[in-house]
């Protein structure tokens, strides 16, 4: 089968399009077909081995310190199920499927991948295609755990920092399917789409000034992790603050978060979650990818489409 493997860490280059060994499923696993998968700014972090200090012993022992230990990226997948292990119970052959791959092995960008039953792992929402159905899971999970470290429920009152991002846009839609009252801080070329996601409100940062915002909130959520010390200290105030890179609470146990999935699931069936894709690029242009969420500036989500 065809995978994009890295043998190294560095610049995207170290990714290459490989003839690889195509799995065969354990008895718990099924081996799915692998329709698309995406890139985040994760898979960008662990392919040039971007670790915090904090970080360091976690990444040595998951991720391999001198080179990869888990040569094919991709923290997401949706496709349809080709062959199940003996003891598979929960799922059949051609069952359309989305994953998280973050508690398996990854592994989202290659032709096929090896799931266990129990791991993250869910009936793909019917109302989406697989380029959709691939961006709602890593998203979808670390808006759910974070979120519930507070009440957001109707009339809660929560402003989203960087509501134009990947975990933005979910962010937004998942606060208004709770009844929240959202505004969104992005820049100009994205305010109406923003809007169009639920968002009650928009904020545009490039020309405003944040630090003279007057409005209180309940809840502040700086969904890239970049807000600026000035502008947080104006705008929290008494909100409870939030931010992806220190409240997503890490690797909870596979069975809660596959919960989560089937939530996203039947609220993306509800009609009250969007896909929102930026680009598109085929499996041999994943380099180019990278390249250009590397850049920082992806409405939404980067998809790699495979099938």
């Amino acid at each position: 089968m065809k995978a994009i493997v890295y043998e190294k860490y560095g610049p995207p280059e170290v990714l290459k399009l490989k003839e690889v060994d195509k799995p065969t499923p354990k008895d718990n696993e099924v081996l799915i077909k692998v329709h698309a998968s995406t890139v985040h700014a994760g898979d960008v972090r662990m392919r040039k081995f971007d670790v915090p200090p904090a970080e360091w012993l976690f990444a040595k022992f998951f991720l391999g310190v001198f080179k990869p230990r888990r040569k094919i990226l991709g923290m997401e997948l949706s496709g349809e199920i080709e062959k199940i292990g003996k003891e598979v119970t929960q799922f059949k052959k051609g069952d359309h499927v989305f994953a998280s791959t973050l508690w398996s092995n990854f592994g989202g960008y290659a032709e096929y991948n090896c799931i266990p039953e129990d791991k993250v792992l869910a009936l793909k929402p019917n109302n989406m295609t697989h380029e959709e159905a691939t961006t709602v899971p890593n998203s979808g999970i670390t808006v759910l755990e974070i979120f519930r470290k507070v009440e957001i429920e109707k009339g809660t009152k929560i402003l989203i920092y960087g509501a134009s991002g990947s975990t933005g846009v979910t962010a937004v839609q998942i606060a208004k399917a709770f009844g929240a009252e959202v505004t969104g801080i992005c820049s100009t070329k994205n305010l109406e789409w923003v809007k169009e996601l639920g968002a009650d409100k928009v904020i545009d940062y490039t020309k405003e000034d944040l630090t003279k915002i007057e409005e209180t909130y309940d809840v502040v959520f700086d969904a890239v992790g970049l807000m600026d010390k000035k502008v947080k200290n104006a705008i929290v105030k008494t909100a409870t603050f939030l931010n992806v890179n220190k409240d997503s609470g890490g690797m909870s146990k596979a069975s809660k978060v596959r919960k989560d999935l089937v939530y996203l699931k039947e609220i993306c069936e509800a009609g009250k979650f969007k896909a929102v894709i930026d680009k598109t690029y085929p499996l041999e242009k994943t380099a180019e990818a990278h390249i250009y969420v590397e850049k920082g500036h992806k409405k939404g989500n980067v998809v790699i489409k495979i099938v």
